[in-house]
């Protein structure tokens, strides 16, 4: 069952593409047939570290170019896709799956959507996920990314009622995704190097290899609770 994974968070440097990279590395490591695809125009850099694989998509509020998207559904007829969006790209997303009526053909043809939010947990980034899960209602399952690599008291969320009345209504499911520590991610960023390369850097020494295996492991654990596939988040 193809699903069209949307990696979210609205505003730029909340961890969009750190989450994007390392789900990626999740599907490559199990062996999962997907495709991952680069929405981000202005900072590529998912397409930039995974370049041999990783396809390219716009979304845009011009209808002119509105059709530049339509690749991501295409795909995700007979593969999974994991899209990285670009910061602000919330309204020309929902344009698109509304105008074209995305989820009702979806259903049709066995292609579901998930939009997995990445969080900061301060006040602009949890208002902007009540916006999108309100947008969609039940019909997009949404996953809460609570990145510890930003915010590592998450308590006020847990507390909120607002929030937390969402969360029962839709069933949505949250994560805590671990912190990368600073000096392995500024190296992994300079270099651009997939995951599967910083595990055997050779400028990384036994225990910064180790952060790294670490790391993965925590996400990993992290995505298995709530599932990469649809029918497991839903």
């Amino acid at each position: 069952m193809p699903t069209i994974h949307l990696i979210d968070g609205e505003k730029g440097g909340v961890g969009k593409s750190l989450v994007a990279r390392t789900m990626i590395q999740y599907c490559l490591d199990k062996n999962m047939p997907f495709v991952p695809v680069e929405t981000d125009r202005s900072n590529p850099d998912v397409a930039g570290v995974y370049k041999g694989i990783c396809q390219y998509a716009v979304f845009t509020e011009d209808e002119k170019q509105a059709d530049k998207a339509d690749k991501i559904f295409e795909i995700a007829m007979t593969k999974t896709v994991i899209a990285n969006l670009a910061a602000q790209s919330h309204r020309a997303v929902k344009e698109w799956i509304e105008k074209n009526q995305l989820i009702e053909l979806g259903e049709s043809q066995g292609v579901y959507f998930c939009k997995w939010f990445v969080s900061t947990g301060g006040y602009d980034s949890l208002n902007l996920f009540k916006q999108s899960v309100n947008s969609y209602g039940d019909k997009v399952p949404h996953v809460l990314i609570k990145n510890l690599g930003l915010c590592d008291d998450w308590e006020h969320v847990n507390s909120d009622v607002a929030i937390q009345e969402i969360v029962k209504k839709y069933n949505i499911k949250a994560i805590d995704f671990p912190k990368l520590a600073y000096k392995e991610r500024n190296i992994i960023d300079q270099h651009r190097l997939t995951f599967a390369e910083a595990r055997q850097y050779k400028e990384f020494g036994i225990i910064s290899k180790q952060r790294v295996v670490n790391f993965l492991k925590l996400a990993y654990a992290a995505f298995e609770t709530v599932g990469i596939w649809y029918e497991e988040v839903k």
